[in-house]
């Protein structure tokens, strides 16, 4: 996974519990951050890949999410951006908050944070 954005690390093991920084829809593999294009739902679709592997450096699964926060700029997008959703996670899905903000980070227009119950054997 590249360096984070700003001051931040990407994942914090808490005992059992794998939290995951904010992901947008970034491309990996440039030497600076470059979006996906498209709109919110392509660039949330580039965002749970970027998450997914995040998650499997920290030693988690999208099976062991537990709790999700959805971030978008345009309410309008929010059942496109379901149906990739559906697209990524299996029944039981997460539990799953969506907010609608003014702005988020590099002009994106989605971004993802996870919540993984992954205990250690």
């Amino acid at each position: 996974m590249a360096e984070a954005f700003g001051p931040y690390s990407h994942w914090r093991r808490a005992g059992d519990l794998v939290v995951i920084s904010g992901q947008l829809g970034v491309v990996p593999g440039h030497d600076k951050p470059t979006m996906i294009e498209g709109g919110a739902p392509e660039q949330l679709r580039q965002a749970l890949v970027n998450a997914r592997s995040v998650l499997a450096e920290a030693g988690a699964t999208f099976d062991q999410v537990v709790k999700a926060t959805l971030f978008i700029t345009d309410m309008a997008v929010f059942g496109a951006c379901n149906e990739v959703w559906i697209e990524a996670f299996e029944p039981p899905r997460p539990t799953r908050s969506a907010v609608a903000v003014a702005q988020l980070p590099l002009g994106a227009l989605a971004e993802v944070e996870l919540w993984a119950y992954a205990p250690l054997d």
